[in-house]
């Protein structure tokens, strides 16, 4: 059975197939909004957070699980 997606080309001695490919659906977006995620800033235990004011979920030095809570340990 050929496959559709192949093209086969013949020469004396040499078979070369080639194959045609299309990109797939993409996935979901990140958020139902269309919101994106800025995580240029991250640091090691950076927590993801919404800030209003720019409209987007960041992670990055200022709020991680150290910062969370007064004391940092959880």
């Amino acid at each position: 059975m050929s496959n559709p997606n192949q093209v086969v080309v013949s020469q004396v001695s040499d078979v070369t197939t080639v194959e045609i490919t299309t990109q797939g659906p993409q996935g979901a977006s990140f958020a139902v909004s269309g919101t994106t995620l800025d995580d240029s800033s991250k640091v090691n235990d950076s927590l993801v957070y919404f800030d209003s004011s720019s409209g987007t979920f960041k992670a990055d030095s200022t709020t991680t699980k150290l910062t969370l809570v007064d004391g940092g340990n959880f």
